[in-house]
């Protein structure tokens, strides 16, 4: 992260709307998304650790090269027979 970087700490951005906005390499820790939709959204190349999924819902996605705990996504549908 850059010097000039923006930093929002402790900072309630409940109900806000964010359309068209880059957050290439943005760094998330202690983040609650409970709630949230992403629409139209890349998280190619994204890593994500210590994550609560629960509940979550995954559609129309493409899932080529996606790892869950080392093991691709894609062969994991394929074992399953999905």
């Amino acid at each position: 992260m850059s010097v000039n970087s923006p930093k929002f700490i402790k900072t309630s951005l409940a109900g806000a709307r964010f359309e068209d906005v880059n957050l290439n390499s943005a760094y998330f820790d202690d983040v609650n998304l409970g709630g949230a939709s992403f629409f139209n959204v890349s998280l190619a190349g994204a890593k994500f650790h210590d994550i609560n999924f629960r509940n979550v819902k995954i559609t129309d996605a493409n899932l080529n090269g996606m790892k869950i705990n080392g093991i691709l996504v894609t062969e994991l549908f394929r074992a399953y027979g999905a």
